[in-house]
């Protein structure tokens, strides 16, 4: 009896509940179901934040909870000094848009030549470019200040919560971990994506707090944001998937190559 194919994150299994939905919605055309259920996770996950940034801002300001916040603040700011001003500077950095712009196209780019499918580039995409989306939608319906303490990065004209250096970091790293997990044989270059997956969000949240930029519970929101719009991604594109297998050839679509995935995925 011949071994069943090990299936990877991005492989619903018969009995996922992706592949469940995607019999509910299988005479939709190819890619609405997906379209849809990410669509749906935005716009919750975009209330959710709103809601929590609102009570932040207007709510709990003054309360326990506020002067916590305020209170961490000031602590990293009298822990400053020139080598950590230095260090933090370029750590920052990590999870700006320029550096998360560019290393997005990249792997895009070349996960799309590589292996030729829809599913491995389509995850990075949409992980972060939804999260830049959900990110500029809740700071426009909240409008939290800065920290008032010195900010050693000029201060961008979104709303202070939440930290979008930290979500974008965590929506990256997430999907490249994600992709290594599924695609790269060698068992160093996995560990080493998956620590960078790891601590480098620790580090550009970290970083963001100690020059100034965000609250702890922005970094917080952040973290929500990157870590539950990454995971309504793979959820997404694996309901395209098991919805495009239905359609078009029963259980191996899945691992059709590109030109098919492409043309009805």
């Amino acid at each position: 009896m011949a071994a069943s194919p090990t299936r990877g994150p991005l492989d619903p299994g018969p009995d996922a509940r992706e592949t469940a939905l995607a019999t509910r919605w299988r005479r939709m055309r190819d890619g609405l179901p997906s379209a849809l259920y990410l669509l749906a996770c935005a716009v919750a996950l975009a209330l959710i934040l709103t809601g929590l940034g609102w009570v932040l801002s207007h709510v709990v300001q003054h309360d326990a909870v506020g002067r916590a916040d305020t209170g961490i603040s000031r602590w990293f700011a009298r822990e400053r000094t020139g080598d950590l001003n230095d260090v933090t500077a370029v750590t920052t950095e990590a999870g700006g848009t320029l550096t998360i712009t560019v290393l997005a196209v990249l792997a895009v780019a070349v996960s799309a030549f590589v292996w030729r499918r829809w599913r491995e580039p389509m995850l990075v995409a949409v992980a972060v470019a939804g999260e830049v989306a959900i990110f500029l939608t809740v700071t426009l319906l909240v409008d939290r200040q800065r920290p008032p303490v010195q900010h050693l990065d000029k201060a961008p004209p979104t709303s202070s919560f939440p930290s979008g250096h930290t979500a974008a970091t965590i929506a990256l790293w997430g999907a490249l971990a994600i992709l290594a997990s599924e695609r790269a044989r060698s068992a160093l270059v996995r560990g080493i994506v998956l620590a960078l997956a790891f601590g480098l969000p620790l580090l550009v949240a970290s970083s963001r707090l100690y020059r100034g930029m965000h609250f702890f519970t922005d970094v917080l929101g952040g973290a929500l944001l990157g870590v539950v719009w990454l995971g309504a991604t793979v959820r997404g594109i694996r309901l395209g998937v098991a919805h495009w297998a239905l359609r078009h050839g029963g259980g191996g679509a899945g691992r059709r190559p590109w030109r098919s995935e492409v043309r009805h995925g």
